[in-house]
């Protein structure tokens, strides 16, 4: 069993049972901002409808929660906004149970995390197709996913990038030694899908490589930034990516499993209501991962508040008004 796979099944139940034990769920305040249709419609089938939406605690996530937490209002239903649930499995659970009715996910967390399987599915169509099929045991529905795909990757600075001419992971591969400096987080460094594997899928060891520097996730984007190491591990939707002039490389062999956005709903309410279908429809095609590294960097450098930009975004959009 790999470590990553440990570390979910402790998280399961002591995250779990922390999120649904006692008091319930946690939400930041349980508000909905008020935003009038736009592109996105009222729909009179929604009237009174009472969906409660679930996202978890980091950044990424209140942007999306509020985002889904708006559309839906604006479209009519009676929303409950749980953004800001602790942990991932906290999240889960409410969906399992019925606690909570939709919830921004992403496809490579619901394959791998969730439902226990080892190996991704390569393309993005083929893993969301893959997880949607696994769980309808569950009753929960995966929508169609947006572009937008949350998963690991290696930055560079933008003036290491032009000086190297590095664009992807497969031109490391003519680096000198010297120039293969990498900064990464320890369990990434030693797990079965992480570093060392990704060094094999472009033809490098560890041999071939400079220093490697165990560094916390949070530090390696400033440690990549101040030239501390030439390539950091981060995730592609970081704000922090912009905001530190760095560069992500494209994983032009398709290591890293794919980490898509959308909304896992209860198939029960999205039977009896296939209009939610329609809106998020509209909705996921415009998330990308510059949009969303745009919204993120909104928040943690600029300091505004997720749910102020979920619907100034929205606005600008012309999805609401």
């Amino acid at each position: 069993m790999t470590l990553r796979r440990i570390i979910a099944m402790l998280a399961t139940l002591v995250v779990a049972t922390t999120a649904l034990a006692g008091c319930g769920l946690r939400s930041a305040s349980g508000a909905v901002l008020d935003a009038r249709p736009g592109s996105i419609e009222h729909y009179q089938s929604l009237d009174g409808v009472k969906i409660t939406v679930i996202a978890k605690d980091f950044t990424e996530q209140l942007i999306l929660g509020n985002m889904v937490s708006i559309v839906l209002a604006a479209a009519g239903a009676d929303v409950t906004n749980l953004t800001n649930t602790p942990g991932s499995f906290g999240v889960r659970q409410a969906m399992l149970t019925g606690k909570a009715d939709v919830s921004p996910e992403y496809t490579g967390t619901g394959w791998i995390n969730y439902l226990g399987n080892e190996q991704p599915v390569k393309g993005a169509r083929e893993q969301w197709q893959a997880v949607n099929e696994a769980d309808r045991a569950n009753h929960l529905t995966w929508l169609p996913p947006a572009p937008m795909n949350n998963t690991y990757a290696f930055a560079i600075r933008e003036s290491e990038a032009e000086r190297l001419g590095v664009t992807k992971l497969s031109d490391l591969k003519r680096l000198a030694k010297q120039e293969l400096s990498f900064c990464v987080e320890s369990e990434f460094a030693s797990r079965n899908d992480g570093f060392v594997p990704m060094l094999a899928t472009y033809d490098l060891t560890r041999a071939d490589l400079g220093p490697v520097t165990n560094l916390d996730t949070g530090v390696i984007y400033t440690a990549t930034a101040n030239g501390d190491c030439n390539f950091g591990e981060v995730f592609t939707t970081d704000g922090r990516i912009p905001a530190l002039g760095l560069r992500v490389l494209e994983d032009d062999r398709q290591f890293f499993p794919l980490y898509n956005l959308t909304e896992v709903i209860r198939t029960e309410l999205l039977d009896a209501h296939p209009e939610l279908g329609e809106i998020f429809g509209q909705l996921n095609p415009r998330i990308t991962n510059d949009v969303m590294l745009a919204l993120n960097a909104k928040v943690d450098s600029d300091g505004d508040d997720p749910a102020l930009v979920a619907r100034d975004w929205l606005i600008d959009e012309g999805l609401l008004s």
